[in-house]
């Protein structure tokens, strides 16, 4: 296993990230604004962004039951919570996540955020882009503070989900 960013190159990619977001956001409309994390490490770089930039909507939300490869997987899902405790009808929503790859998790959240309200507009900002080559969907980014084109797979650790901040390089589960 190689690292790609240890703690503190983990950190400036997330200062990357909110840097991009105070240029979207000006502070006057962040009422009009939101940050919805995917669950498991997204949820967690939506909370690091959204205090010390003044977002007052955050949240969280799990797309488990919104996956297209439950069916075949066999296995019972482990479903976590949404929590979104607004509408987010008429907001600004940055849907944020840790790694884009074949844009499958992307379009399970675009499903899950329909059924929650209609937003005016989402933006898309992932902490690493595995590439153009990996999609399997017509998904992108709006804002990736890294990009990793190389065959291996990458695994983001940010705490307190996982005992250290970084992103790591891992061998391809395909």
């Amino acid at each position: 296993m190689d690292t790609l960013a240890d703690a503190a190159q983990t950190q400036t990619l997330i200062a990357k990230m909110s840097a991009w977001l105070t240029g979207q956001a000006p502070e006057a409309e962040r009422d009009d604004w939101a940050l919805v994390g995917l669950r498991r490490r997204g949820d967690v770089i939506a909370g690091r962004l959204a205090g010390p930039l003044g977002f007052q909507k955050v949240g969280t939300l799990d797309i488990t039951l919104y996956r297209d490869d439950l069916a075949g997987s066999g296995a019972a899902p482990t479903v976590g919570v949404t929590e979104i405790d607004f509408s987010l009808d008429g907001l600004n929503v940055v849907l944020i996540d840790d790694v884009l790859m074949t844009g499958r998790s992307i379009r399970a959240a675009l499903d899950a955020m329909a059924d929650l309200g209609r937003p005016k507009r989402v933006w898309l900002a992932v902490l690493v882009d595995r590439g153009a080559d990996t999609r399997e969907l017509p998904i992108a980014a709006d804002f990736a503070a890294a990009v990793h084109s190389g065959p291996r797979a990458v695994e983001v650790r940010l705490k307190p989900t996982d005992e250290a901040d970084e992103v790591r390089l891992v061998e391809d589960a395909t």
